[in-house]
C-alpha cells in the first residue's frame, strides 16, 4: 500500500506541474513539449514537493525553495498527462494549484491536470 502510494504521488506531482504550464485549448512558445519521459521529473517532485500536496486540504503550506525549484525545472505538460484517478485520490489537487502558483508558475486557468480543470478564478 505505501508503495502503491508513493508511486501515485509522484505521478500526481507531476502532473500538477504539467497542468501549470499548459493551458487548456492553446499553447504558448515557452511551454515545454508534452512528449517524452518525464519520470525524472515526477521523481524529483515526489522528493520535494510531496508534504505540501497531500491530503487533508487544509491547511495550505507554502512550499519550500527545493519544491519550487523542482517545479520549475519539471516538464509539465508530460507530468499532467501522467495524472491518473487513482494519484487525484491520493494527491489533494488544490493543494498542487497552490503550490505551483506559489512557485511562479501557475496554471492556466480551465486548463486540465489528469481530470482535474483548473478553476477559473484562484483567488
Amino acid at each position: 500500500m505505501a508503495r502503491l502510494f508513493a508511486v501515485c504521488f509522484v505521478i500526481l506531482s507531476f502532473a500538477m506541474a504539467a497542468a501549470a504550464a499548459r493551458p487548456a485549448t492553446s499553447s504558448t512558445a515557452d511551454a515545454p513539449a508534452t512528449s517524452g519521459d518525464c519520470s525524472s521529473d515526477v521523481q524529483d517532485l515526489m522528493a520535494n514537493c510531496q508534504d505540501y500536496v497531500m491530503f487533508p486540504a487544509d491547511p495550505k503550506i507554502d512550499p519550500s525553495q527545493a519544491c519550487c525549484a523542482a517545479v520549475q525545472r519539471a516538464n509539465m505538460p508530460c507530468v499532467c498527462n501522467k495524472v491518473i484517478p487513482e494519484v487525484e485520490q491520493l494527491i489533494c489537487m488544490d493543494k498542487v494549484v497552490y503550490v505551483v502558483a506559489f512557485c511562479k508558475k501557475p496554471f492556466q486557468p480551465g486548463s486540465n491536470c489528469g481530470s482535474y480543470r483548473v478553476p477559473a478564478s484562484l483567488a
